[in-house]
């Protein structure tokens, strides 16, 4: 018995081989520490007095950089460092002198040549604790959501007792209470019953005055918890999902405390675009205009951008909300065919599409505007007691009219926001709408980007980790095995090559806990050759050929190895599927290295073998 595979199996291996080679090639080059600055606004473009402000700013600072480059729509600029520890400050420096209409990040130069980048490839991310990362701390604005929660009850308290014609006066306080004025206690009572058949959440008191018989809601303790927790943990999911947008790589997104949530971005390569995106903390509520000769009491004034005017005008919006974008259960970005103009395609929910065409059906000939409500900051610099200067930011509401068009018809589920004023516009909007809207409000009360001296410590002892082990299982198998046991080093050489290649296409982020399921796989991979080699001593022991016994080593051993190691696959695919963050890190490179590991063991080494021993005649083996 020869043994010896057919053509194109030899073939396989090469091409495999290669495949593996090429694309972990692309970790060989590190990226470049560098700084990305963006407009506030996706539609906002960078010049080169822009770019040259940043470097000036740089060079005062005595920061070392070069590369600086301008991307090919203008959207966003990268300065590359010297240093990674300039980052930080290089950051700061920037962010002084551009403003708050800026966004400056830090992030990753590539510098994979293009014959390597031109095919895709592209070295592994790395996780937090390997490269760093930004670490996000924002805190919800309850309060916003407990007052708007209020505003909501009063509306429809105003138009319950509207529609049993209980005639009364009722309005929101300033302490968060609503309060209510009758004429008689018989009206306050028939008011406090028609109230109480849809709002039993409100707890009500009584006060007999002078000059009426009043009534005063409030919401009951047990409500404001359920509103605070609603309110935290959607947010929780719309962050969830615009990080999903971004196409982050293992993020983590979790609640912290009462009102609070933790953002990690770890190996994410445009920083940038994700402190926008999450920074975005936007609703949008749409509201009928005004008549300007309405009471001031039931009327806001906002801007907005007049297509027909140059520059901007104002506009009268009622008080009265008809829904929000909490109503808003799908968006995309899309053209109008006749005008050609950025327009976001928007779908309700059932209950938003009742409330739009009830309102929209009874003001035909009426405009309705879409009021976009974004949470920004200001930042002033103040001089502290060690006489640090430091940045004092104070978040605000900017409020604006992105669309008002006339209502030709009732409206449904489904219409179109127009009047933006251009598609990356457009394509923002509908991101953050798809996304989900914000209950409410939400500040960055800590920002941190995580450094790159703990990650290399990180890498520098995982790697090391994974040379220990592999010089170690070299040793043992030259010396055990001899020549079986260089072709065992060999494959699991390969082994590592081909799961680095895989990681690298799959964009996988690489973490601590991922260099613990390489090692992992390391002992996987030899621990098959073992059990092979062992099996081909034992039948040499038992009177085999030495042939007969490589051909009978691999094929009785490949039973065992495939049951154990898809035994360990389906634990990783369980972990993966129940696991998070770091768990879901160690799954990825355990799957991926039992693959590769079987590829390398079973069919690679066999074909090492049968290149040394197959096709001749043999009397002894080196094993």
């Amino acid at each position: 018995m020869l043994n010896q595979y057919p053509l194109w199996k030899y073939i396989l291996i090469l091409f495999v081989t290669v495949f593996g080679l090429f694309f972990a090639a692309a970790n060989l080059y590190a990226p470049d520490p560098a700084v990305q600055i963006s407009g506030e606004s996706s539609s906002g473009v960078l010049d080169e007095r822009i770019l040259k402000i940043a470097t000036q700013a740089l060079t005062v600072a005595n920061i070392e950089y070069f590369g600086e480059t301008i991307s090919q729509k203008g959207s966003n600029a990268l300065i590359r460092l010297k240093d990674d520890d300039q980052q930080l400050p290089a950051q700061k420096v920037i962010q002084r002198a551009m403003g708050d209409g800026f966004v400056v990040a830090l992030n990753l130069a590539s510098t994979t040549p293009d014959w390597l980048s031109d095919w895709g490839a592209q070295p592994m991310k790395l996780g937090l604790d390997l490269r760093g990362g930004v670490h996000f701390l924002l805190e919800v604005d309850t309060d916003v959501a407990l007052s708007k929660r209020m505003e909501t009850y009063a509306s429809g308290i105003k138009r319950t007792l509207r529609e049993q014609k209980i005639r009364g006066f009722v309005k929101l306080d300033g302490d968060g209470r609503i309060r209510g004025k009758f004429k008689s206690a018989e009206l306050r009572d028939n008011a406090s019953r028609e109230i109480r058949k849809e709002y039993n959440e409100l707890q009500r008191q009584d006060a007999d005055l002078d000059d009426g018989f009043y009534f005063y809601l409030s919401m009951s303790p047990a409500k404001e918890k359920e509103i605070i927790d609603y309110s935290v943990g959607q947010n929780l999911t719309t962050l969830r999902n615009r990080v999903n947008e971004l196409g982050v790589s293992e993020p983590l997104v979790q609640r912290q405390g009462r009102n609070r949530i933790v953002v990690e971005l770890p190996g994410i390569q445009d920083t940038a675009e994700a402190k926008r995106i999450l920074g975005k903390t936007a609703n949008m509520e749409f509201r009928l205009e005004a008549n300007i000769a309405a009471a001031n009491s039931k009327k806001e004034e906002f801007q907005f951008r007049d297509e027909n005017r140059a520059g901007g005008a104002t506009a009268f919006l009622e008080r009265d909300v008809v829904i929000t974008g909490e109503r808003v259960s799908g968006a995309s970005a899309g053209f109008d065919p006749q005008t050609s103009q950025p327009e976001v395609n928007i779908k309700l929910d059932s209950e938003g599409g009742t409330l739009m065409h009830r309102v929209t059906r009874n003001n035909i000939q009426r405009r309705l505007g879409v009021l976009f409500i974004e949470r920004k900051t200001r930042t002033r610099y103040e001089t502290n007691e060690a006489g640090e200067e430091v940045a004092i930011k104070t978040p605000f509401d900017e409020k604006k009219i992105i669309s008002l068009a006339t209502i030709q018809s009732a409206l449904g589920v489904q219409f179109r926001i127009t009047g933006l004023d251009n598609p990356a516009e457009a394509s923002e909007l509908a991101l953050l709408l798809r996304a989900g809207a914000l209950a409410a409000p939400m500040d960055f009360v800590e920002e941190r980007t995580v450094g790159p001296s703990l990650g290399a410590e990180n890498i520098r002892m995982g790697v090391f980790s994974v040379q220990i082990g592999l010089a170690l299982i070299a040793v043992f198998m030259v010396v055990y095995y001899r020549v079986f046991g260089v072709v065992a080093v060999v494959g699991l050489g390969l082994n590592l090559t081909l799961l680095i290649a895989c990681m690298s296409i799959l964009s996988a982020t690489l973490t601590m806990p991922g260099i613990a399921g390489i090692v992992l796989t390391v002992g996987m991979a030899v621990d098959a050759n073992v059990l092979i080699f062992a099996r081909i001593r034992e039948e040499l022991k038992n009177g085999l050929m030495p042939q007969q016994a490589i051909h009978a080593g691999f094929e009785r051993a490949f039973v065992t190895i495939t049951d154990a190691n898809l035994t360990t696959l389906l634990v990783a695919v369980i972990l993966y599927a129940v696991g998070a963050g770091p768990v879901r890190g160690f799954a990825i490179t355990l799957s991926l290295g039992i693959i590769t590991s079987m590829f390398t063991a079973i069919v690679a080494s066999r074909g090492a073998i049968n290149i040394i021993y197959g096709g001749r005649k043999i009397e002894k083996l080196a094993i």
